[in-house]
């Protein structure tokens, strides 16, 4: 975890990650996977009050401390209340992690249902002052239908007759990341589709640059290379007819799907 800059001083992070997504893989049983404590603290004394509440949330064995001191500035009280936010309810998040950097608090990953994720929302901020700031991404159902739902009604948007993402195109994509992280072992494919205006063979080699830079996009944001594969379609299979601009503009799209 990286220390970020504000205001000429430096925010210290923390980071528990539940399932161990990025660091180690998770084990069979959920009850069994890897905690991994990573970022910075501004004391050893904090290092092992925060320690010590994880250990005794999810058991010493599961720990993973990767967890370091750094001189720099915390909010005040920080450390309490990076130890109140750690409690049995983390318990119900599964592939997914909690971090605080600042006062700036993210939890994601995925959890039995909606409610469930709006529970745990709420009981975050319940237990944080009002200078604290709390980002639900929790996410429950299937992994395709949360794809699926990311996606719907959205353009993942190119530069004309290019493979250049717009920045409407990275703000899909941005919103598509937090689920796409937590499918630990899971392969995806990015398709790209055109319409069928020109000839075909251009339009092939434009999907496939297409889905190629939505793959080169995902990995920079931490979705693992090796997870992800690009293929591109062309015009080879629409979604409607070609007959008007509107539909065009339907066929001309970007697919991620679940590999079986």
């Amino acid at each position: 975890m990286t220390m970020q800059a504000a205001n000429n001083w430096r925010v210290w992070a923390l980071a528990v990650v539940l399932g161990a997504v990025w660091a180690a893989p998770a084990l069979a049983q959920a009850d069994e996977a890897p905690v991994v404590v990573s970022g910075v603290v501004p004391d050893e004394a904090t290092r092992q009050a925060i320690l010590a509440k994880v250990r005794s949330v999810f058991g010493s064995q599961r720990v993973v401390d990767q967890l370091g001191v750094a001189s720099t500035s915390a909010p005040p009280n920080w450390s309490d209340n990076v130890q109140k936010l750690i409690s049995a309810d983390l318990k119900k998040i599964s592939r997914g992690h909690i971090r605080v950097a600042g006062s700036q608090v993210e939890v994601l990953g995925e959890v039995d249902s909606p409610d469930v994720a709006n529970q745990l929302e709420t009981g975050l901020k319940g237990k944080l002052n009002p200078t604290y700031t709390v980002s639900n991404k929790l996410m429950s159902g299937p992994a395709q239908a949360r794809i699926d739902s990311v996606l719907q009604g959205k353009i993942v948007e190119f530069q004309v007759g290019s493979a250049v993402l717009t920045p409407a195109g990275s703000a899909v994509l941005d919103e598509l990341v937090p689920v796409l992280r937590t499918l630990e072992g899971k392969r995806i494919q990015v398709i790209g589709h055109t319409d069928a205006s020109g000839p075909r063979l251009p339009n092939v080699e434009l999907s496939r640059a297409r889905a190629a830079a939505v793959k080169e996009y995902l990995v920079a944001q931490q979705v693992p290379e090796a997870s992800i594969q690009a293929q591109g379609m062309g015009p080879d299979q629409p979604l409607v007819s070609n007959n008007t601009p509107e539909n065009r503009a339907r066929n001309r799209r970007i697919e991620v799907k679940i590999l079986p």
